[in-house]
Parts: structure tokens; C-alpha cells; sequence
């Protein structure tokens, strides 16, 4: 159990932003014990590529947080993100070991997949959301609503790394917050459609 909530977590972190939870996974396996990765995956402890992903990560960074840029950002990133899913998921199927549970790395395939449907989808409805976001604030939403992302990834892969009974409780309160957000942009657009006098919708 504590391995599926593992990879939920951090598949779910990569669906916000895909370097994140690989930075945060490739370090924690080199300083410390909290992360093991199984064979085929010490690539990603790797510095050379931990310092690549972190140049990708700084320019993620800026351009996520540009009105309309974001958008051509999270069109690319529909491949990037989920794909980072599936690495971050299957990366920590050694997670495993600590609920005893053997069935994940019997069935690597599992990860990936999981990894990767689930980072989609949180992709989805970020990408989603995000013009919506941009159109019911001229733009001014974009750095703080990508900067709220960036912090929730970097959050959620920590927590599903050192925590991982909270990733739950966590996945929760950002579906309730992305529901309310999204509630708020949607009044009030449609309060700037009747104060032009056009129809709502």
C-alpha cells in the first residue's frame, strides 16, 4: 500500500510539473536512504542528468508563469509530464519493501502505467484550466497560480516520499481547491460578460 500511495504522489507531483519529483527522487537517492531505485533506474541519481533536469526545470519555471506561453508550455509538456509519471512511479517500486508487497516489482509494468494515466490526468486538468485562468484575470493569475503548482508538486513529492499515508489526505484537499478555483474564475467571467451585456455561457 505504502508504495501505490508512494507513486500516486509523486506521478501525481509530475503531472503539475515533470522535473520536480525527478529532482527530488534523484537526490533523495543519492544523499540519503529514503529513496532506493531498482535496477535499470540509477540513471536518475545520476549528476550529469540531475543537472540537466534541473536546467529544464529552471525553464519550466519561467515559462509556465507567461500568459499564453504556459499554454504552448503545457501543450509540449502533454508528452513530458506524463512520461515523468511513469519514470517517478516505477522509479520507487523499491517502496515496496517497506509494506512487504512484492506484486509492483513483479509487475513493473503496472508503475509505468499507473504513473503515466495518472500524471495525464492531472496534466489534463491543469492544462485544462489554465487558459481559463489566464482569461478571468487578463493574465495576472499565470505566475501565481504556476507558482501555487511548483510549490504543490515540490509538497506532494516530499510528502510521498517521507509520508505517504498523507497522500490521500493531500489529493483531496487539491481536488477541493482546483474545484473552488475554478468555480471563482467562472463567476467571474461571467460577471464580466453581464457588466458588457452579453449572455453568460
Amino acid at each position: 500500500m505504502l508504495a501505490a500511495l508512494t507513486g500516486l504522489g509523486l506521478s501525481t507531483a509530475a503531472g503539475l510539473n515533470a522535473y520536480i519529483p525527478l529532482l527530488v527522487v534523484g537526490v533523495l537517492a543519492n544523499l540519503t536512504d529514503s529513496v532506493k531505485l531498482p535496477d535499470g533506474y540509477s540513471w536518475l541519481s545520476n549528476w550529469g542528468v540531475l543537472a540537466v533536469i534541473a536546467v529544464l526545470l529552471a525553464a519550466e519555471f519561467v515559462l509556465d508563469k507567461v500568459p499564453a506561453v504556459d499554454s504552448v508550455n503545457d501543450a509540449i509538456q502533454t508528452v513530458v509530464r506524463p512520461a515523468a509519471g511513469g519514470v517517478v512511479f516505477s522509479a520507487t517500486n523499491a517502496a515496496a519493501e517497506l509494506d512487504r508487497s512484492t506484486w509492483m516489482t513483479e509487475h513493473p509494468w503496472a508503475g509505468w502505467l499507473l504513473g503515466i494515466v495518472v500524471a495525464l490526468a492531472v496534466h489534463t486538468i491543469k492544462a485544462t484550466a489554465r487558459p481559463m485562468i489566464n482569461a478571468g484575470t487578463a493574465g495576472v493569475g499565470a505566475p501565481v497560480v504556476s507558482t501555487a503548482e511548483d510549490a504543490g508538486s515540490l509538497g506532494m513529492s516530499l510528502i510521498a516520499v517521507f509520508a505517504p499515508v498523507l497522500v490521500i489526505v493531500v489529493l483531496l484537499l487539491l481536488a477541493l481547491f482546483a474545484w473552488w478555483s475554478i468555480r471563482r474564475v467562472r463567476r467571474f467571467r461571467a460577471r464580466r460578460k453581464a457588466a458588457r451585456g452579453q449572455p453568460p455561457g
